[in-house]
């Protein structure tokens, strides 16, 4: 018998079945070989085991139960077991892969065969044929997969469809909210429920029509016996997990369930280490390595498999030696807090639960082929069992859930989703279940520590979000009251009058409150949809509910008060916060429980009755009543009760009162109010009862405002705050304006003010006339203080008056409403879209209404590569701006009216801004209009406006004059707008115009209010509110005019009305024009007085200015350096390199140190400068990233993958190096006291060298020194041919050989006559620095050494030349790739610090030889020409094709100063050497490009003969196939090679351009300071070669035609070309950043599906993306951790060093953000490039919108890359944010 495992898919050849795919393993622990059979006895029960002769035993067994579990009694132990693994993790692989098969085999094939009675493969075929699909999907959310709510369609948030589904169905076309899962929901296609409209997708359209009809008992379709099979085999299953889930060993006298005792007993023990939530992975670490002497890495496996499936066993033996590991930990753990869980468990008891998670995984599986079997599953698991109501398994289940481990919870739910939440008729059934057990539930999950999302009261959100059962549950079962109860039990803490009290918390008691909050989340699924239709049980239950609910506002409403402190600061701090949490979280559940009232009118009164039955309650317990008193005001009286806001106790929680409020809105939108106003009840308690908490509240506001309660400390400040905050204020500061405006509606206005006056502590100042002159005298912040409560009074009435946009108090619509806060917000400045909707209060489906007007009233600016798209608001909306918008807080009220000023006068509009006209008010609060014309605000506002006359009064101030204006005008434009919609004068009852022309009475003595606005209208100190004044009186006139028409029977002209008014105007607008000119005169004469003054200091100081100019000319700016030459010096400044080349040494080079500010020239022999630098190693041109050992790495030859390159950047800074060397010392030991301060690190590594910048504070970590120029070479000197200068290179070659030797005194023997004239081997040259440039020359070759190889600085070494002048070709190289790619000039484009760097870097290279060994830098020289031209004396040279021809050419000029330096004769060759050197370097390039580029497809080939060039190529070509014979195939285009050629070599040729002109300090040629096509000419006559570089080849045939051959026949050249096929090609490809997709919820499904590749399978928590190479990566975790030079580091650190030379560009997919990473300790968010349709970027994907690649974006983040610009964004990001720095990057 043949056994093997494929796929998963296990098949035997005698008794065959088929096994469901195992998705949900379970999870193997660990393993012991010692408690069960060895291996090879498994295998003879395989062998000898039929499944289906099992399955025949069972159905003839009498007691089937009896019978399989004596089957698993045998089997289970022997199969699975969790010991401690020593092993390697390959090894428990394959142990857990055994242990699958046989499990799979002994344990669930015959569980197989029994159900189907017969080969599992063909039943579970048929099964699934025959089934009929359930219209829902069910699909299982992993953690991290996108789901989608569509906004329109979906009945609430909860709403989600998957992937699939949503791009199946209509909802991709609307507007719709993606997030990412927490995991354990599914998809809701298919529920029709879930959906307004369009419920499924195409998949799931097909099934349910039909379904739907002819829909029967899916269990009657099974064959008769099976579901009865299936019932006994479910029954047995289920019940076995469930006894061995719930089982707790300590408390039974058996060790198993009946029926599971083994054969024979072994007692051998686990430890199991449990999962909680209170200690952190490092304590459990830490304590493993105690307790179970473990290594860390093993004791972070334990940690993060606890973490995971939520226990492990961490020992295995005896049962003492379990136990004592048990008491270490428990111990270890215990002192601080709660111990961590451990158990000591016996192995068979472990074993069975283990298999129990299998088992349950198996059923699970089973039902997805069979809707007739997961029915029937449904019934066995809430079949009531023998003890009666809560005995069914499920019910055992869910009571346990809290004692189960999180795998286990995890495995159970999954089952529950898959059997019962799928089954409309089960689910049902379920619910009920659920909520009779909810209280207990909650009860368990308080107490236990997991979060909710393992938690079985999680699925609360499955259940109650349906409309159909949330209403079901609430009559049947009180769901609502239930939930409410609950709540209220759980938060037991009150004070003496019941209410709650949240000032003594300890940590625990608000760790439960956290958890207590999740009840409010329940109540909201509840009433997320309210009701269409109402039953009469459904209203009962209801008001039961709401009489629950007001029990609860009762504990609320006045807790936390405050009294204001007088004398002495507050010691500590109150404690606020909770109540606020509590107060956020059910402002939904209090808007929700007004929406459902709203519906129907029975509910709403009896609502309303309800609550005010609630607030005379709340009243009643009111102390305030004791001291009656009565106020009298402008010939009105009122009895009230002494009551002070300053002295007395006051909250600001007001629940009931807000409730009752936003009822009596309901109630006026409702036709109850006029049509059965005896229904109201309205007469329980009167209106100053009714307005009076909400008006402490407000003058609370006000008297924080006016500075009274400052020493209550932060805690009322930030009350006060939360009590506007948009996420309060719907049910908090707007509902207490509602209040005080129904109650001054039910009020004489009159009363109702004095009541206000006497609130804010005010009566007194407006009650007699000479309290007045007594104010002003009183204390100065008196004064002030009263000042600030009259304007905050005067505010509060412009509110209760005005504010009439909630739909029931004006007649209004809610978009209305919306509107108007868009118009508020975007008054203030343009606003981002995200912006908006969170200045907007959301609704319960988390819905603002913005996008449904937002259109309307704005106009949209998309945004540029940085920045936010914005909306600007329409200019015909400025109309309707109001300066006193209620949710303006004081900041954005000044910032509105100072952009509305600035507007209107950008407009040539007066900058008055008179108040909108207000919306009609609604029946019930009709009469508010009358608070305008009562006699108490009239004498206030004559108060004011007399007070306003006096221009010396310090009683007044221009807020309070201003109020009072506004007030005026909403007066009159109400006037204006009865008059303009009533017919006859007799209809208007609103007569203000008609008030305010009267003389006042007392206590004013002045005459009319009009009078007093006339005599202010021209007061120069009031010169700010002229406009408005003038506004008031056209209005007033407007008024007049209507008035007069009205009671008139003819209908006078307007004009005539205006009379008066205009001339008023038109002497404003000739008074305002004689001001305008005489400024303009005055700046004028101011202007020419300046202009004098300048000519004349110029004058006087003649000699200061010629200097200055002289030395500006002098400067080496890039500008001079870049500029094009001057005429006479064109010609000879056209070439770079070579004896006809102009240097720049005549140029005198002045620098300032940018420290001590001291100017100096640049000299070799003076005091060496320095430039500022950052070195790092870089990858970004790379083509192949391999890691070379650094020990052993040569670097003289680059190869052309440039797999690692160090590029040099500076930010152009110069300093002294003595200034810098200070500077630097003082960070030093500015850094050793800090870290004896502070542990936290800083932006920079003071240990390896980094700095920042003094200047500019660029992340630097050396410094170049600044040389001369090179001087220009003599013309006259006789210029040797290349083939007499390459004689003479190999006589000294030769020579140099033999002295390296055997050094000797004299030349070495027998090299007499081949050494040239003047050529002297033993000669010490004179070096041309002064110390301290050697010095500093010392310092920067250090640094690239360290950084480019990471090691220690060693000054003896080899190779460190070689690393100088490899930054030097390497950061030339990515120059010119990026001026390539961005298609600028090769010159003149480069900013200056770029061009400085380059400038300094070059010539340092040149330089940096005379600092290093004569004999090294010489024997370097020997090697890098014998590439070139073959030295026999060398051995190992590389082949062609191994070799970066620009970084050889760099090398060999940069060495050749060496030897050039030991030739003292008069020739001096260098230059020529220089030229000869770049030909023989391109001519091998060409054959470089020749050799790799013969791949290309051959276009057809050009018409008309071919050229010169052409000819050339291809013999050239030609010679090459002659070396190498059939290797290169045959090409017959000549003008395809030619183009392969130049295209290949350009790069090469600007690279070198630049290497020359900042080598040798020559100006470049105009056509190369402007980008575009044509440039090869000029290119190649800078460089002094033929503009056909063929010529090279063709001149020098003779001399070069051997050194083709060599290099040809070089071994490993035919070895590339014929067998390893990874040739570089030429031009090189830059690197870009990845490919991204287009839709960015793509991205988060890839990141979804990725899997942590060392936890067996789990899904990674935080998956990432490099963008670099498009490795998604497991971060910020322990289980992917590894160590790189000795530190264990996270994913991403990790792959930095390898794919980016230790700099890293990472997308985080779940965070929507991208993550630069620098070494180990630095790095900084960056925006991501995905963009929603409103041009932001949601970072955390909190908001959801649809997010959409942004090309622009991401090609600035590839810029930065290309630039390496990246190490500078992390630098400057982490010193603008010091919490940056703290965090541990090498996690990530």
């Amino acid at each position: 018998m043949e056994v093997y495992l494929s796929n998963q898919l296990l098949v035997t050849s005698g008794s065959g079945f088929f096994s469901v795919q195992q998705q949900h393993r379970g999870r193997k622990m660990a393993a012991a070989q010692s408690d069960r059979d060895p291996p090879s006895l498994l295998c003879s029960e395989f062998l000898h085991f039929s499944a289906k002769d099992t399955a025949l035993r069972w159905l003839a067994a009498a007691d089937l139960q009896q019978e399989v579990c004596r089957h698993l009694a045998v089997y289970v132990p022997r199969i699975l077991c969790l010991g401690p693994s020593g092993g390697s993790s390959w090894e428990e692989q394959r142990e857990e892969q055994r242990e699958d098969l046989a499990s799979q085999l002994l344990l669930l094939a015959p569980l197989e065969w029994f159900l189907l009675g017969e080969e599992p493969a063909t039943g579970l075929h048929l099964l699934q044929e025959n089934n009929q699909p359930s219209p829902l999907c069910g699909h299982v959310f992993k953690v991290g997969e996108p789901t989608y709510s569509c906004r329109e369609c979906a009945a609430d948030p909860t709403c989600v469809l998957c992937m699939k589904c949503f791009l199946g169905s209509t909802h991709k076309e609307h507007r719709y909210r993606m997030t990412t899962s927490a995991g354990g929901g599914f998809c809701d296609c298919g529920d029709a429920e879930a959906w307004k409209r369009a419920p499924y997708c195409q998949q799931h359209s097909l099934a349910p029509r039909e379904a739907e009809e002819v829909r029967q008992d899916p269990v009657s379709l099974l064959p008769a016996d099976m579901a009865a099979r299936g019932f006994s085999i479910f029954s047995i299953l289920l019940k076995y997990a469930v006894d061995l889930l719930t089982w707790n060993q300590e408390n039974q006298e058996n060790l198993l369930p009946a029926g599971l005792e083994p054969p024979s007993r072994q007692d051998t023990y686990y430890c199991m280490l449990f999962n909680d939530e209170v200690h952190t992975y490092e304590q459990v670490i830490y304590t493993l390595q105690k307790a179970v002497n473990c290594s860390q890495k093993e004791a972070v496996s334990f940690a993060t498999t606890v973490d995971r499936d939520g226990r492990k066993s961490v020992r295995y033996g005896d049962f003492q030696f379990c136990d004592q590991a048990k008491s270490v930990i428990v111990r270890n753990t215990g002192r601080q807090s709660k111990p961590l869980r451990v158990q000591v468990m016996h192995s068979s008891v472990v074993a069975h639960q283990c298999f129990a998670l299998r088992a349950l995984s198996w059923l699970g599986q089973i039902i997805q082929y069979s809707d007739g079997l997961r029915r029937v599953l449904c019934e066995v698991g809430l079949q009531k069992g023998p003890e009666g109501e809560y005995s069914s398994l499920v019910d055992k289940l869910m009571l346990n859930d809290s004692k189960m481990w999180k795998g286990a919870r995890n495995i159970y739910h999954q089952l529950l989703m898959n059997s019962l939440l799928m089954d409309l008729k089960y689910k049902k059934i379920f619910a009920i279940q659920f909520a009779k057990n909810y209280r207990r539930l909650q009860t368990d999950f308080m107490e236990d520590d997991h979060e909710r999302l393992v938690s079985v009261t999680s699925l609360s959100v499955q259940l109650f979000t349906v409309p159909t059962m949330a209403r079901m549950l609430m009559v049947e079962e009180d769901l609502m009251t239930t939930i409410i109860r609950t709540f209220v039990d759980h938060l037991r803490h009150r004070d003496l009058q019941g209410r709650f009290q949240f000032d003594r918390y300890t940590a625990q008691q608000a760790f439960k409150f956290g958890r207590v909050q999740s009840l409010i989340g329940d109540l909201k699924y509840v009433l997320i949809s309210r009701p269409s239709e109402w039953s009469d049980q459904l209203r009962m239950k209801f008001l039961e509910g709401l009489d629950a609910f007001l029990e609860l506002l009762k504990c609320m409403q006045g807790m936390d008060p405050v009294v204001r402190q007088v004398g002495q600061h507050i010691e500590m701090e109150p404690e606020w916060e909770a109540a606020f949490t509590l107060q956020m979280k059910l402002t939904h559940i209090i808007s929700m429980i007004q929406e459902w009232c709203s519906t129907d009118e029975r509910v709403l009164t009896e609502a309303y009755r309800k609550c005010l039955r609630a607030l005379s309650l709340c009243h009643g317990g009111l102390p305030d009543g004791e001291q009656p008193i009565s106020l009298s005001l402008a010939g009105h009286s009122v009895e009230t009760f002494r009551y002070q806001v300053s002295q007395d106790k006051v909250s600001i929680h007001l629940p009931v009162c807000r409730l009752l409020a936003g009822l009596h809105v309901l109630l006026s939108r409702t036709e109850v109010a006029s049509r059965f106003p005896e229904q109201l009840p309205l007469g329980e308690l009167s209106p100053p009862l009714l307005i009076e908490l909400p008006l402490r509240c407000l003058v609370l506001c006000a008297q924080v405002h006016a500075g009274m309660w400052r020493r209550n400390g932060f805690s009322l400040i930030n009350q006060i705050y939360y009590y506007h905050n948009v996420k309060c204020r719907v049910e908090m500061f707007d509902k207490d304006i509602i209040m005080l405006q129904a109650g001054a509606a039910m009020m004489d206005p009159n009363h109702f003010l004095m009541i206000v006056l006497s609130r804010f502590e005010l009566f007194h100042i407006f009650s007699s006339a000479d309290c007045r002159k007594r104010y002003r005298e009183a204390n100065k912040d008196v004064v002030q203080q009263n000042n600030t409560l009259i304007e905050e009074m005067l505010h509060l009435i412009i509110m209760v008056v005005g504010e009439r946009y909630v739909s029931g108090v004006g007649q209004v619509e809610p978009s209305d409403e919306v509107r108007r806060e868009i118009i508020h917000q975007l008054s203030i400045r343009p606003m981002a879209h995200s912006e908006l909707v969170k200045a907007l209060p959301e609704n319960g489906n988390k819905e603002t209404g913005l996008e449904r007007v937002i259109d309307s009233v704005a106009s949209f600016k998309k945004p540029g590569v940085t920045g936010r798209g914005l909306y600007e608001l329409r200019p015909e909306w400025n109309k309707h701006f109001n300066l006193y918008f209620h949710h303006f807080s004081r900041a954005d009220q000044s910032k509105a009216e100072e952009a509305q000023r600035k507007l209107r006068r950008q407009n040539a509009q007066t900058t008055d801004l008179p108040p909108p006209p207000p919306p009609r008010l609604c029946p019930l609060f009709g009469s508010l209009v009358n608070l305008l014309q009562c006699d108490v605000l009239l004498a206030v506002e004559d108060a004011v406006l007399q007070w306003a006359a006096e221009p010396t009064g310090a009683g007044w101030t221009e807020s309070m004059l201003q109020r009072v204006l506004h007030l005026v005008g909403v007066a009159l434009l109400e006037e204006e707008q009865q008059l303009e919609s009533s017919s006859r004068d007799d209809d208007i009852t609103f007569n203000y115009s008609c008030k305010i022309t009267c003389p006042g009475e007392a206590p004013s003595t002045s005459g009319s209010a009009l009078a007093l606005l006339e005599s202010l209208q021209n007061a120069p100190h009031l010169e700010v509110h002229k406009d408005m004044i003038t506004w008031i009186l056209k209005t007033f006139a407007n008024i007049k005019t209507m008035r007069e028409r009205t009671s008139s029977t003819f209908t006078a002209p307007v004009c005539q009305g205006q009379g008066p008014e205009e001339t008023v105007r038109d002497k404003d607008k000739a008074e305002r024009k004689r001001k305008a000119e005489m400024a303009r005169l005055r700046r004028e004469k101011i202007m020419a007085q300046m202009s004098e003054m300048q000519k004349h200091f110029i004058n006087e100081n003649k000699e200061l200015f010629q200097q200055s100019l002289e030395e500006l000319e002098a400067s080496t700016s890039a500008a001079v350096d870049n500029s094009p030459p001057s005429l006479e010096s064109t010609c000879a400044a056209q070439v770079c390199v070579g004896p006809r080349r102009v240097g720049g040494a005549e140029r005198r080079q002045l620098v300032t140190c940018i420290l001590c500010q001291e100017e100096q020239e640049v000299r070799g022999q003076g005091r060496a400068m320095v430039l500022a630098a950052f070195i790092q190693r870089s990858t970004v041109l790379s083509k192949n990233r391999r890691c070379n050992d650094p020990e052993r790495h040569d670097p003289l030859f680059m190869n052309p993958d440039l797999s690692l390159g160090i590029h040099t950047a500076s930010c152009g800074h110069i300093m002294h190096a003595t200034c810098w060397q200070r500077y630097f010392e003082a960070v030093q030991l500015k850094e050793q006291r800090r870290q004896q301060r502070l542990r936290g690190h800083t932006s920079y590594d003071v240990e390896n060298g980094e700095f920042l910048c003094p200047l500019c504070e660029c992340l630097s970590n050396t410094v170049i020194p600044l040389l001369p120029h090179t001087h220009t070479p003599d013309f006259r000197l006789d210029h040797p041919s290349l083939e007499a200068w390459l004689k003479m290179t190999n006589q000294q070659i030769t020579a140099l050989h033999s002295a390296h030797r055997k050094p000797s005194d004299g030349v070495a023997e027998g090299a007499g006559p081949a050494v040239p004239e003047g050529f002297r081997v033993d000669f010490t040259p004179q070096n041309p620095f002064s110390s301290s440039v050697r010095e500093m020359i010392t310092t920067f070759s250090m640094s690239t050494y360290k950084l480019g190889l990471k090691l220690n600085p060693n000054e003896q070494d080899h190779r460190v030349p070689v690393l100088s002048w490899s930054t030097c070709a390497y950061t030339i190289q990515s120059t010119e790739r990026l001026l390539m790619e961005e298609d600028r000039p090769l010159f003149g484009s480069l900013p200056c610090r770029q061009d400085d760097c380059l400038s300094a870097l070059t010539r340092f290279s040149s330089a940096c030889w005379s600092a290093a060994p004569p004999t090294t830098v010489q024997s370097h020289f020997i090697r890098l020409l014998a590439a070139l031209v073959p030295d026999s004396q060398v051995e190992n040279s590389l082949s062609i094709l191994d070799i970066d021809m620009f970084h050889l050419l760099v090398y060999s000029v940069m060495s050749y100063s060496s030897v050039h330096s030991l030739n003292q004769s008069q020739q001096r060759v260098v230059d020529s050497a220089h030229l000869h050197l770049l030909h023989l370097v391109t001519v091998a390039h060409l054959v470089q490009i020749l050799l790799t580029s013969t791949t290309v497809e051959v276009c057809m080939d050009q018409d008309g003969g071919a050229s010169e060039e052409e000819e050339l190529t291809c013999q050239l070509y030609n010679t090459l196939r002659k070396h190498l014979g059939s290797v290169l195939p045959e090409v017959t285009s000549g003008w395809q090679l030619l183009r392969c050629l130049k295209d290949g070599v350009l790069p090469f040729l600007r690279a070198a351009a630049l290497f020359f002109h900042y080598l040798n300090s020559t100006a470049p040629p105009v056509d190369l300071l402007v980008a575009g096509p044509g440039q090869w000419d000029v290119l190649c006559t800078f460089l002094n070669l033929p503009s056909n570089l063929l010529q090279l080849h063709q001149t020098q045939h003779t001399l070069l035609e051997p050194l083709i051959h060599r290099w040809c026949c070089h071994p490993s050249v035919r070895q590339t070309l014929q067998v390893s096929g990874v040739i570089i090609k030429f031009p090189r490809e830059s690197n870009q950043l990845i490919q991204l997709p287009e839709d960015y919820s793509v991205l988060i499904n890839q990141a979804s599906s990725f899997t942590c590749p060392r936890s067996g399978g789990d899904k990674s928590r935080a998956p990432t993306l490099c963008l670099v190479c498009g490795s998604m990566l497991c971060s910020q975790s322990y289980c992917c951790q590894t160590e790189v030079d000795g530190e264990d580091v996270g994913a991403c650190t990790a792959h930095t060093s390898t794919c980016g030379a230790g700099l890293g560009l990472f997308l985080r997919v779940r965070e929507s953000q991208v993550l630069f990473v620098a070494g180990k300790t630095k790095g900084c968010f960056y925006p991501p490039p995905y963009l929603d349709d409103y041009g932001e970027t949601d970072q955390g994907l909190k908001r959801g919108n649809p997010l959409h690649l942004c090309l622009e974006r991401y090609r600035k983040i590839e810029r930065l890359w290309r630039q390496h610009g990246v190490a500078e964004v992390i630098g400057h990001a982490q010193e603008a944010d010091q919490t940056l720095v703290a965090i541990d990057w090498q996690h990530l």
